[in-house]
C-alpha cells in the first residue's frame, strides 16, 4: 500500500454544482453553521461575522466565490468549514461536507484551481485583503466528475 503523504490530502465540499476540494492541512474543523452578523461594506462573497469559539469569525460564502447569484441566504447553508490562517482563522459555508480523501499529484495537476469560476476581478481583491485567504484558496481545487466518479469507488477509499 502507498505512503499517503499529508499535502495529498483534501476536505471535499460540495459547493452548489461544483465539489470543492481544500488541503487538509489548511481545515481546522467543520461545524454546524453559526449565526452570522452581516458587515456593511464587505465584499458580497464576504456573509459577515460569526462567533468561532469565541473569536469573531469572517465567514465567506462558497458558492458566491464560484460565481453564483447572491441571492442565496445564510439561514440555506448547511455547514462551515473552519480554516487555519496563522493565529486566525475564517469560516468558509459550503453545502455539504463529502469526505477526506487523497488526492495524487497526477490528480491534482489535471484538477482546476477551486477559484478557476470566480470573477476575473474577485481573486486580486481577495489578494489585497488577505493574502494568506488567498493561498489557502490557490491550494483548493475543483474535482471535475470524472475524478469525482473515481474517488467514489470503494479502492479509492483512504
Amino acid at each position: 500500500m502507498a505512503l499517503v503523504k499529508e499535502s495529498d490530502r483534501f476536505l471535499l465540499c460540495g459547493i452548489g454544482t461544483y465539489i470543492g476540494a481544500l488541503a487538509l492541512r489548511h481545515v481546522q474543523e467543520t461545524m454546524r453553521p453559526l449565526p452570522i452578523e452581516p458587515l456593511t461594506g464587505a465584499p458580497s462573497f464576504v456573509l459577515g461575522l460569526s462567533i468561532v469559539r469565541g473569536s469573531p469569525t469572517p465567514v465567506i460564502d462558497a458558492a458566491r466565490l464560484l460565481g453564483a447569484s447572491a441571492s442565496s441566504s445564510p439561514s440555506s447553508l448547511s455547514r462551515f468549514v473552519s480554516l487555519k490562517l496563522d493565529d486566525r482563522r475564517v469560516a468558509l459555508a459550503v453545502d455539504t461536507v463529502l469526505d477526506v480523501r487523497s488526492l495524487p499529484e497526477a490528480a491534482l495537476a489535471t484538477t482546476p484551481p477551486l477559484l478557476q469560476q470566480a470573477g476575473a476581478d474577485l481573486v486580486p481583491l481577495i489578494g489585497s485583503l488577505d493574502t494568506k485567504l488567498l493561498l489557502v484558496f490557490e491550494a483548493a481545487r475543483l474535482v471535475p466528475d470524472s475524478v469525482w466518479q473515481t474517488l467514489q469507488t470503494p479502492a479509492a477509499s483512504v
